[in-house]
């Protein structure tokens, strides 16, 4: 729910309402409906995982280039800005399980087309795009569903768990990846991710049900937070009312720095892994595990053990970590060494939870769907910039150099530093 106030973006020293304590995990996943959406949703990030991996070894087989292969394995993020800018407002429509049941059957379609021999790189990439652009409108779907399924108070905790499962999800799948890919070709491989897809759209479709609360139409509120009403839209989710509830979303320099903190940081990192193939092609699966293993143990610690206070006051600290060990690769240290670093700075992934937090407590409900999906579209649309950044620089860098330069980026000129006093002065 919205603060009485949510004009003004809270900043990392001030305290929110307090709420009733939060349900562990084993009471969440009690909730038949939760449960479903967190099956899909972990099923959904293995074949992701496997397809992403899967495509960025096949493009590297056959070009040899960081580019492309950056690109390959980040590039449907790029469609994900074309999701929140066009069609988002669906993620609140009347019928949000069947529009999410809806977009996990293309999801599907466009995994398994993966899978076909032969088929031209130029048709995968726009594979890619397709699939980008779709999956963005399914996360809105998501999300919006798990903030009804699930009270206010265990909201933060629910994205933890997710955010856990992803990461170890991600260890699994990129361990299991470069397994596969010993006895398996790329194309048996995207064979696999089709069958998770079509097992995560069974969990979704025979568990969630639709929760019909949010209101459309004409009045639909937009997010602001006063009595005034919001923008008035037409009836049916579209472009119109998209961007309505956008441009109130970006209307407050709070919210902008709020969003800004959850894109540019984690989408210059995510830069730096989408080279590790080409910075040690032998033990990138090592690395991006690495990476995943890190993520899930910062994202249990900062959502299980901290209270929301704390976790708003160590956000900061956090995205420093995100990027400061990548520094060492300056020096281009031994495998277990460079692991141990990126193990560290996955931990930093953790301080997207305060932010989410602090966004969600800005969001009527009536569009907590759209706005959900934007911030998690525009993180998702800086991870491709930051790896199509990564794979040009490396061109003329090198896959080290260029990791370097991303991290101290991350760390010293952008967002990360920047923004502190800048997120302060706005609340």
């Amino acid at each position: 729910m919205p603060s009485d106030d949510a004009s003004a973006l809270p900043s990392e020293s001030v305290s929110p309402p307090t709420a009733p304590p939060a349900a562990g995990y084993r009471a969440l996943l009690r909730n038949r409906e939760f449960a479903g959406l967190y099956a899909g949703f972990t099923l959904t990030v293995a074949a992701s995982t496997l397809s992403g991996f899967a495509l960025g070894t096949l493009v590297d087989d056959r070009t040899g280039s960081p580019f492309l292969t950056a690109v390959s394995m980040y590039g449907a993020t790029f469609a994900t800005v074309l999701g929140a800018l066009t069609l988002m407002s669906v993620a609140d429509g009347k019928r949000p399980r069947r529009t999410l049941v809806t977009l996990q059957c293309v999801s599907l379609a466009g995994v398994a087309a993966q899978a076909v021999p032969g088929l031209p790189l130029a048709a995968r990439f726009g594979l890619l795009l397709v699939l980008g652009f779709f999956q963005s409108l399914g996360t809105g779907a998501r999300m919006g569903l798990l903030a009804e399924v699930v009270p206010a108070s265990a909201y933060a905790l629910a994205r933890s768990l997710m955010n856990i499962t992803s990461g170890g999800t991600a260890v699994l799948g990129f361990a299991l990846g470069a397994l596969l890919l010993r006895y398996l070709n790329p194309h048996e491989v995207f064979v696999v991710a089709a069958v998770l897809t079509g097992l995560g759209l069974v969990a979704v479709a025979t568990t969630a049900r639709e929760h019909s609360t949010r209101p459309a139409g004409p009045g639909r509120p937009g997010i602001r937070s006063d009595a005034r009403p919001g923008p008035r839209p037409g009836p049916l989710p579209g472009l119109r009312r998209t961007w309505a509830t956008n441009t109130e979303l970006f209307s407050h320099p709070g919210r902008r720095a709020l969003l800004l903190n959850l894109w540019v940081p984690n989408g210059l990192i995510v830069g730096c892994e989408a080279l590790f193939i080409s910075y040690d092609p032998e033990h990138a699966g090592v690395l991006l595990a690495a990476s995943s293993a890190g993520m899930l143990l910062g994202d249990l610690t900062v959502g299980r053990l901290l209270t929301a206070d704390r976790r708003r006051r160590c956000a900061f600290a956090l995205r420093l970590l995100l990027a400061v060990p990548y520094l060492l690769f300056a020096a281009r240290p031994p495998t277990m060494v460079a692991a141990v670093a990126v193990f560290v700075a996955g931990a930093g992934f953790a301080a997207t939870l305060p932010l989410q937090e602090q966004l969600l407590a800005l969001t009527p409900d009536p569009v907590r769907g759209q706005v959900q999906g934007v911030e998690s579209a525009g993180r998702m649309t800086w991870q491709g910039i930051g790896a199509a950044l990564a794979g040009g620089l490396a061109l003329y860098l090198g896959p080290g150099p260029t990791i370097t330069v991303l991290a101290a980026l991350s760390a010293t000129v952008t967002v990360t530093v920047l923004s502190r006093p800048f997120v302060a002065r706005a609340g």
